[in-house]
């Protein structure tokens, strides 16, 4: 079984593209490519940015789109996990393969998926943001590879997140440390949301990842 990202259904961010680094994001379960576009312009500039749809529609009545199937909030299935990771890696074939250099945001489902194509391709991804999302649990070939490397990963997450379960929580908190050189803050208050301060420090992050490549 593979999936697929429609192409036509990805915002770009007004500009030119050529040169520059490359930002995609990653949406959530039951939104869509307009969920987290709205945060292009409070990133850092000089970046192409690209919001793709996940390429699944969640369970009706939901809207918008997913990423993988839910089963129930305490399981989750890394297959599908890898299987919509995959999908991610062969858009990114199609559609950027001449980038700079790449990184990914995303929230929820989005921040499992773009973790998991890290692992997959890491010699491809330079950075991930990570928001109210997870690692998924198991072993992947390139896990070797991202200990030795190190990229960075800014893994952001709020005290009142009910929806990420504790044991998925745990397993990232040891996971990200020892495949990553990890940056990311815990939110005092902050649901399955994201919040001003936390996007001042994606903000800083990416920008960091930016001068780095540039």
């Amino acid at each position: 079984m593979s999936l697929s990202i429609d192409p036509a259904a990805t915002l770009w961010a007004p500009g030119e593209r050529a040169g520059k680094p490359l930002l995609v994001m990653l949406h959530g379960y039951g939104a869509d490519e307009h969920d987290l576009f709205g945060l292009a312009p409070f990133l850092p500039d000089g970046l192409a940015i690209a919001s793709v749809a996940a390429p699944l529609s969640p369970p009706w009545p939901m809207p918008g789109r997913s990423w993988f199937p839910i089963d129930a909030l305490d399981t989750r299935d890394a297959a599908g996990i890898t299987l919509a990771a995959e999908s991610l890696l062969g858009w990114l074939d199609a559609e950027a393969a001449g980038a700079a250099s790449v990184a990914l945001l995303g929230f929820s489902q989005g921040a499992a998926v773009s973790l998991q194509a890290l692992r997959l391709a890491p010699d491809r991804l330079d950075a991930v943001a990570a928001l109210s999302g997870y690692a998924a649990p198991g072993d992947l070939p390139g896990d070797l590879t991202l200990r030795e490397q190190r990229p960075p990963v800014f893994w952001g997450r709020g005290t009142h997140d009910d929806v990420i379960p504790a044991h998925l929580v745990d397993h990232t908190a040891q996971w990200l440390p020892d495949h990553c050189e990890l940056s990311g803050r815990v939110y005092p208050g902050l649901t399955h949301a994201i919040s001003e301060q936390e996007l001042a420090d994606v903000r800083v992050f990416l920008s960091q990842w930016k001068d780095a490549r540039g």
